[in-house]
């Protein structure tokens, strides 16, 4: 078992339902355990004209291959009515394999730690609600100098339902 952090968003067809069907089909993956949630967290999308992203992190310790849980992962959002129209559209649901125990990929379907985690307040917040305070990626970077480097700002975090 392997432990794994998924980044969540959603931001069409009420996005806090999206998220929690998500957990709920997540904590249903065959060898995982769904470990926690953090908050949802809402965030202006990275293209203007776009409706508000919620956000979050889920923990999972899972016994599946990197390509399995992405292929898992997909299956989930293609439930839930995701259409890859355009790069960083509008979507019901989006869900990205940020890091994968002490793993170093670079596969052509998948790139952990995710290649924007550094950038993204919207991940990086909700991650240090889950991950040990002195997590280290595989690539070296701690999640403390991570979090220093990326400003809470535009992020709202929301009362749990």
């Amino acid at each position: 078992m392997e432990r794994i952090y998924i980044g969540m968003g959603s931001n069409l067809a009420d996005p806090a339902e999206q998220l929690r069907s998500a957990v709920e089909a997540l904590g249903q993956l065959p060898q995982t355990t769904l470990v926690g949630v953090s908050a949802f967290y809402q965030s202006d999308s990275l293209l203007p004209g776009q409706p508000r992203y919620t956000n979050a992190v889920a923990a999972l310790d899972s016994s599946l291959s990197p390509i399995q849980l992405l292929d898992a992962l997909q299956a989930i959002e293609n439930d839930q009515g995701r259409e890859r129209l355009e790069r960083w559209g509008p979507r019901t649901l989006d869900l990205d394999i940020l890091l994968f125990g002490d793993r170093l990929i670079d596969e052509p379907r998948l790139k952990v730690p995710h290649y924007q985690i550094q950038e993204r307040a919207f991940v990086l917040y909700p991650l240090a609600e889950l991950a040990p305070a002195d997590l280290h990626l595989p690539d070296g970077r701690t999640l403390a100098d991570l979090l220093a480097a990326c400003p809470f700002i535009g992020l709202e975090r929301l009362p749990h339902p």
